[in-house]
């Protein structure tokens, strides 16, 4: 027995026998590429500090991986299809790893940036080329439930990323959160290679190179977009990149349209499941990574939990969409996709419904129900969603489906880290500034609070710090009069201390509240788009999928 598997899947006569130990090499790189964006989050603070960064440096930190991420899918996916899925996946892999090894080296914001960026293009192989390969290995009677774990794990990853990361900050720097992914790549590629078949498309089509360009500029260019206007204006850069994106958008559709051998057949989306499929894995993860990025920040700055037990309160989540996914399992084929998905999207809005509740005084226990309902719901919700875009795809597209999957979650989870964090910090800025009015706060320390719930937070412990070098100053003067007017001072500085941190908790709280209540109702009035899309009944990509897989479920 060879320790490389060689022999393509596509010329076995019946399914791959070590099927399920390749989907958990897929779900393990796929798990790597979800945590490296979420476990940021937590080791952000330490490198604001250690590296010295702007707002704006921190900005592009986190985002410089996800413009190549979202802008790259499209085209590595096809070269994935023609030249080897494998081979995709294990150049994403190196990519991915070096990428890692450079972040956690380098001592400056750019360095920083441009190895996130690196990073950003490994996952932009990596993550089409899980699915593909998923789909091609994985009979299509057996699909369904394989995509399903490969949802659940996009789950947990969510999940992990802040417990991991927190777990390692608690004795080390915040290089280890990069360096803890090199051994977990390396270990995904050696097991990829003696355990997932290789992969390719029957075809020898030559790639629309010319496509996959202006699908690359108008992605990157939205991107770019939904990241700059929001957090930094509407000035000249995202006008242009909002230009951009219009035009290139525009070009792209017809070029795809009277070419031969697209990247990707546009006229699919006229197709109302495939449409729909894709507009309720772009709301969902548009609600999911919005509510993530608000309810981590009300975890550690409002309840005062730090990294690990922030991660570890958000595992409910992470175990409720594993239990939704496989509800889908049970439910689809009983009352079919367009029932379950619905059920799923009204479910994700009750989740965010409950938030609206959330203030000042709300504990974690008032939050745990919001989660595990959203968790079950982004179950019920994706792992149909995902088999059905991948069904409309033949096996030589196997690539470019999974790609046109991702980058709705990816242009989704954008959206709402961006949309619902513009809104969060004007909501956080306005709260504050109305419950300080008429104090004694500077214009510059308000100004300052009101950068984020973090700085408001540092502000009211400054005010404190003071208070308590003057009740020193106080203690160690020999004056009875200058003792007792540093008293008093003290006294009444620590007391604006603690009134400047309520207004924080209250205003963050309240601002979480009125967010969530938007988020709310953007993915209810979704719910209603996907409920009019979804056709009734059984998936018709699934019956063509059957009909372009003879090999693999004759053999099964």
């Amino acid at each position: 027995m060879r320790l490389v598997l060689n022999e393509p899947v596509e010329r076995m006569d019946r399914p791959y026998a070590r099927r399920w130990w390749a989907l958990l090499v897929l779900c393990l790189s796929l798990l790597i590429i979800v945590m490296a964006n979420t476990a940021l989050t937590v080791a952000a603070p330490d490198m604001v500090r250690d590296l010295d960064l702007s707002s704006a440096d921190l900005q592009w930190v986190i985002d410089a991986y996800t413009v190549p991420y979202a802008a790259l899918m499209l085209v590595f996916g096809a070269i994935g299809d023609k030249y080897s899925r494998r081979g995709a996946l294990l150049l994403g892999l190196f990519v991915f790893g070096g990428g890692a090894v450079a972040g956690s080296l380098v001592d400056s914001s750019t360095g920083v940036i441009a190895a996130r960026g690196v990073m950003g293009v490994g996952a932009a192989m990596i993550m089409p080329a899980t699915l593909s390969l998923l789909a091609a290995t994985f009979p299509r009677a057996e699909r369904a439930r394989a995509i399903t774990l490969w949802t659940s794990t996009a789950g947990l990853a969510i999940a992990a990323g802040p417990m991991v990361a927190g777990a390692l900050l608690e004795d080390n720097g915040w290089s280890s959160t990069f360096l803890i992914n090199v051994p977990i790549a390396a270990l995904a590629a050696v097991a990829a290679l003696v355990l997932i078949p290789p992969s390719k498309a029957g075809h020898h089509d030559r790639i629309d190179y010319v496509g996959g360009l202006l699908s690359v500029v108008w992605i990157a260019a939205l991107v770019y977009m939904i990241i700059e206007g929001p957090a930094f204006g509407w000035g000249v850069k995202a006008v242009t990149a909002a230009v951009v994106a219009g035009v290139g958008l525009v070009l792209f559709v017809v070029w795809e349209l009277r070419h031969p051998r697209p990247v990707i057949d546009v006229r699919r989306f006229t197709e109302r499941r495939f449409a729909g499929s894709n507009l309720a894995v772009g709301l969902f993860f548009l609600a999911v990574f919005g509510a993530f990025y608000y309810l981590t920040q009300h975890l550690q700055f409002v309840l005062g939990y730090d990294a690990l037990d922030t991660g570890l309160r958000l595992l409910p989540l992470a175990g409720a969409v594993f239990v939704g996914s496989a509800l889908t399992g049970y439910l689809t084929p009983r009352v079919g996709m367009k029932i379950t998905v619905t059920a799923g999207m009204v479910g994700g809005t009750t989740a965010l419904a409950l938030l609206t509740r959330v203030d000042a005084s709300s504990s974690y226990g008032d939050i745990v129900a919001s989660l595990v309902i959203l968790g079950l719901s982004t179950g019920l919700a994706l792992s149909p969603c995902t088999d059905a875009i991948m069904g409309a795809f033949p096996e030589s597209e196997l690539g470019i489906g999974g790609a046109v999957n991702d980058t709705s979650l990816e242009l989704g989870g954008s959206l709402g880290i961006a949309i619902l964090g513009s809104l969060l910090s004007t909501s956080y800025s306005d709260h504050l500034a109305d419950s300080t009015a008429g104090g004694k706060l500077s214009a510059a320390n308000l100004a300052t609070a009101q950068d984020s719930v973090g700085a408001g937070y540092a502000v009211a412990q400054g005010m404190a710090d003071k208070a308590r070098q003057l009740a020193e100053q106080a203690t160690g003067t020999g004056n009875a009069q200058q003792a007792g007017q540093l008293k008093a001072q003290a006294e009444q500085l620590a007391q604006s201390a603690r009134q400047m941190a309520d207004a924080v908790g209250s205003s963050f709280s309240d601002a979480v509240a009125r967010t969530s209540l938007i988020a709310a109702v953007v993915l209810g009035v979704g719910t209603v788009l996907v409920a009019v899309l979804l056709p009734r009944g059984k998936t018709e990509a699934a019956d063509v999928s059957e009909e372009r897989e003879p090999e693999l479920v004759g053999g099964h």
